[in-house]
């Protein structure tokens, strides 16, 4: 529905299309977001920030880290378990922690928030969809919680093994499992259902998906040795659906020839994202059945754009390339680039009972908004060291959403692909340092950066979604764009922590203090708003109303009793001169502070209360705005206090803020 129902309404027979019927249906039965973004180009870190609701400025995962440990912090099963949901994780994982042996890995998806774990743990083994036999790369281990079970999955394709995995799970929420008092646990549940096709190797399903779906048709569990799914056995490796089964296309854009016969490649390549298609059309029938269809948000979309590669044995195919389909749509760029193409992904949500049927939503967002997403839907704010926002008031049309936080960096020692779908500046570009931020309908882009003063490429990625006219090649032109570039270069400073895992050559340089023309002059004193109630984590209230709001000249929190309740200080800090500052924070039950939106100090989860946090930051001198989020809940002595030490400056509470 985003891209490949073009190619056959064209009718021009040198554009071989695929067809996803069951996508399409859902898609346009609800809110289609036609400018969202993957947080990172890759699977790793891609996955990591969506999870944590963190950008790759703040998340722990970055660049090329597969198997890296999730950060031990709330995640979307965290959150959404507090909230008194059933939590799943079902499919490919790949964030366990690198060194231990299993099944003691340090962020098992059971100590990241899941209930229940049925997938492949390591990123390579994501590289089989056949766990016994491989036949390529193979075998592999699943994981049932911390249990290996391959050996009894003979013959069975990964993307029906986790489709009824979830279809088995969700009866069980739904319909109720008897728990050890002897009544029902039926909770509301989340799943996270991550399929590891259509990455390469480009192997098949062993027959033809089975009719119907829901309870009684489609994949169904019966999880006995040699027969744990009712697909397993059949041809292993087998079976191209019967739509490109004998599939042919113009090879030469002459109609008077005759017609080439798909590659092998791209008949499994299609036959795989179609089976995808089946089991979420399986998933929906579930719904239906059970009578919660109205009542599920149902999200789809994907990590990063798409691979060139197939595994295949090169003697017998031809090597998958994704501009055979144009599998990166309108855009250019594949995977592991900071291009459109590499991260702009299809991505629609659908809740009857809440989004209207048929919406096209043009407002750009990013992966890391679907936890505070999920957690408004919940009825809780998301924690503060989220770098989202939810997207419920713009697709229950109830109100509008704050601009997202776009941003993404990413390194890779590649080169772009040479295809002559792209700009021939684009082809066989080096990568190495890359960024990418967007401001309203402004992409910015940077590949193979050797300092922060290279410009940015800057494009109207409404009016150009390919990328090509670089609207900063003649700033002179162009006083907006120039105001713009400089924008970019401060922001993308402010918006990020540097990581020692994944240097960048900008880790160095001084956070940019405001400009003038940034600076409130309307500000009087520290504000503070004040949010009563007793909240699960130290809470990000971007998108609701205050109970109260006071001004002070300090945060500070000791003249008052006790009462529970949530604190947002906002105000600008004056800098005296260029250099490292470390900020120290003692903060009740939890707290948070972010300079611009770099989080500095990090309070909140497993915070052991009332003892100091401290966090280092490079400054310019100059003034800096901040937010510091505090959190009491329990009833002990409120407090609250904030120190600061820097270049000539010893540790002293702060007590002076710029007016």
């Amino acid at each position: 529905v985003y891209y490949q129902n073009q190619r056959r309404e064209s009718g021009d027979r040198s554009r071989p299309y695929m067809s996803t019927p069951n996508l399409d249906r859902l898609a346009r039965s609800g809110a289609q977001l036609r400018h969202h973004y993957a947080a990172a180009p890759v699977c790793a870190p891609s996955r990591a920030s969506l999870l944590l609701g963190q950008s790759q400025g703040h998340a722990n995962v970055r660049d090329n880290q597969f198997d890296k440990s999730l950060a031990d912090n709330h995640t979307m099963a965290t959150v959404l378990k507090e909230a008194g949901y059933a939590t799943a994780a079902v499919g490919k994982w790949g964030l366990m922690g690198l060194g231990y042996e299993p099944p003691n890995w340090p962020a098992h998806p059971l100590k990241r928030g899941f209930d229940y774990f049925l997938g492949y743990m390591r990123h390579s083994d994501g590289h089989t969809h056949y766990p016994k036999e491989g036949p390529i790369r193979g075998p592999k281990q699943v994981w049932l919680n911390r249990t290996n079970i391959m050996d009894k999955l003979d013959t069975t394709y990964t993307a029906d093994l986790w489709t009824a995995t979830a279809k088995k799970w969700i009866v069980e929420q739904v319909q109720g499992k008897e728990n050890v008092d002897g009544g029902n646990d039926n909770r509301p549940f989340f799943l996270y259902l991550a399929y590891d096709t259509p990455h390469a190797p480009m192997t098949i399903p062993p027959q033809s998906y089975p009719q119907g779906g829901g309870l009684d048709g489609g994949v169904q569990w019966i999880g006995k040795t040699g027969r744990f799914l009712n697909t397993s056995g059949g041809d292993l490796d087998g079976w191209i659906h019967p739509d490109y089964r004998d599939k042919s296309y113009d090879h030469d854009n002459d109609p008077s020839t005759p017609e080439k016969p798909w590659p092998a490649s791209y008949k499994r390549f299609a036959t795989s994202v179609r089976r995808i298609d089946s089991g979420v059309g399986d998933l929906m029938q579930l719904l239906e059945d059970l009578g919660i269809r109205d009542h599920t948000l149902v999200v789809f979309t994907s990590d990063n754009g798409p691979t060139r590669a197939s595994y295949l044995p090169r003697d017998q195919y031809v090597n998958y390339e994704p501009n055979f389909l144009d599998s990166f749509g309108p855009f250019e760029g594949i995977k592991k680039d900071t291009w459109e193409g590499g991260l702009r992904m299809p991505a629609f949500a659908n809740w009857p009972a809440a989004v209207d049927s048929g919406q096209v939503i043009t407002q750009p967002s990013i992966s890391y908004d679907w936890l505070p997403t999920f957690t408004d839907a919940a009825g809780l704010p998301a924690p503060a060291n989220t770098d989202g926002v939810s997207l419920l008031p713009r697709l229950s049309e109830e109100g509008d959403t704050p601009p997202s936080n776009i941003y993404v960096e990413y390194y890779d020692d590649g080169r772009t692909p040479r295809y002559p779908e792209f700009a021939e500046s684009r082809r066989g570009r080096k990568r190495e340092q890359m960024q990418m931020i967007r401001f309203e309908q402004y992409a910015g882009v940077r590949y193979n950066i050797q300092s922060h003063s290279d410009d940015f490429e800057i494009y109207d990625v409404t009016r150009d979604p390919a990328q090509r006219k670089n609207l900063a090649e003649n700033p002179e032109h162009s006083p907006q764009i120039s105001r713009l570039q400089e924008k970019m270069k401060r922001e993308v400073l402010r918006r990020r922590r540097p990581d020692t895992t994944a240097s960048r050559p900008y880790d160095s340089l001084a956070v940019p203090a405001l400009t003038p023309s940034e600076l409130d002059t309307s500000s009087q004193g520290l504000r503070t708003e004040i949010y009563n109630g007793k909240f699960p984590w130290v809470p990000k209230f971007s998108q609701r109303e205050p109970d109260g709001v006071a001004l002070f000249d300090r945060p500070t929190i000791k003249k008052y009793q006790y009462e529970p309740q949530a604190r947002l200080y906002t105000g600008y800090l004056e800098v005296p001169r260029t250099g490292t500052y470390t900020f120290y924070l003692k903060s009740g039950d939890g707290g948070l502070l972010r300079l611009h939106d770099a989080i500095v100090i990090d309070s909140d989860y497993g915070y052991p209360s009332e003892t100091w946090r401290q966090g280092t930051i490079r400054l310019e001198k100059g003034i800096h705005p901040f937010r510091l989020h505090y959190l009491q809940t329990s009833a002990g002595k409120p407090e609250l206090q904030l120190d600061w030490s820097g270049p000539g400056l010893e540790r002293e509470m702060i007590n002076k803020f710029y007016h």
